[in-house]
């Protein structure tokens, strides 16, 4: 299981979980910098809803392909707010912990 894809949705490299390390993945990306992949990501599926809504608004562009574009969008949107809303929690409950 070291690849996830799912259509629309960027691609996430899952480490093994024997391989976890914490400061810095296989590629040399950090927890933050995937984060901010991810976040990006999700920008560009909105940006190109956003256009392909403009197009069909304008009189171009395929109805089917803009509520895919749209879906993919939302979908995208609520799994990075359901990974936020899961960093948030984890991090409530270590603030949590008595050292």
């Amino acid at each position: 299981m070291s690849n996830v894809t799912l259509s629309g949705i960027p691609n996430v490299h899952l480490p093994e979980p024997a391989s976890l390390d914490v400061g810095a993945s296989d590629d040399g990306l950090s927890f933050g910098d995937v984060l901010k992949n991810a976040v990006h990501s999700v920008n560009q599926l909105n940006d190109t809803a956003s256009g392909q809504i403009n197009n069909l608004l304008q009189g171009s562009g395929d109805i089917n392909s803009v509520m895919i574009a749209v879906e993919k969008a939302d979908v995208s949107f609520q799994l990075m707010m359901q990974v936020r809303n899961k960093i948030v929690s984890a991090y409530q409950d270590i603030e949590k912990m008595q050292f």
